[in-house]
């Protein structure tokens, strides 16, 4: 499902799409497709964004799953794939809200279930997140985290994201980031927006595509790319 949006500037908007949507934030992929700015005091600032929504999220409402019934299928089931991957390790679970989901593998393979840049520990979320929805909670956003490595992750992406900017507004020559997921996409892009200077373009097809880092005046827009946080 595809739906527009609009707001006064981009956390406005998106925030109209998740009230409007009822959906986690995280859950949206999202495309700026105007970026309207007042010249001195004559016009109204407007921004206007496209966002992308799985059509399973966008259905109506769940069936009702007791909380406690559909935290132990959910342990139940990380606890048995981990088991089967032959790296064991101590499951527990919290609610964040009523609809996020918090799940920690304390385990001694833990750099093994991260894998390279997350790609392990974002497929075992990914299959976590489809087996709620089969239990009955399709609305569910399960985390899956191990070592403290999304938090260590988004740090390490805010401080590259400055880095690149300083580089980028030095040379004015562009720079091309590592694919990323859309919740790192995502981040890349709010970091970044702030500032003046610099503007950033997902480029690629699929789940995790690269983001591009460009000082603004030198930038003409290429055929396939398009704003994705």
């Amino acid at each position: 499902m595809i739906r527009e949006f609009e707001g006064l500037n981009e956390e406005d908007a998106i925030s109209n799409a998740v009230k409007s949507l009822g959906l986690n934030r995280e859950e949206l992929d999202i495309e700026v497709i105007e970026n309207k700015k007042p010249i001195l005091f004559f016009g109204k600032a407007k921004v206007r964004i496209r966002v992308f929504v799985d059509h399973d999220l966008a259905e109506e409402g769940p069936e009702e799953s007791p909380d406690g019934e559909f935290k132990g299928q959910i342990l139940e089931f990380i606890e048995e794939l981990v088991k089967y991957m032959d790296l064991p390790g101590k499951v527990s679970i919290h609610a964040r809200n009523e609809s996020k989901y918090i799940v920690n593998i304390k385990s001694a393979y833990s750099a093994i279930l991260i894998g390279k840049k997350g790609k392990t520990l974002d497929a075992i979320q990914l299959l976590a997140n489809i087996y709620a929805s089969k239990v009955g909670n399709p609305r569910a956003k399960i985390i899956i985290d191990t070592e403290d490595y999304r938090s260590r992750r988004e740090k390490s992406l805010i401080s590259l994201a400055h880095r690149v900017a300083e580089q980028v507004r030095r040379t004015r020559n562009s720079v091309l980031l590592e694919a990323m997921n859309p919740f790192e996409r995502r981040l890349i892009h709010t970091t970044l927006n702030k500032r003046n200077d610099i503007e950033t373009v997902s480029e690629g097809d699929g789940l995790y595509k690269k983001i591009r880092v460009l000082y603004k005046g030198r930038y003409e827009r290429r055929g396939n790319a398009r704003y994705n946080r």
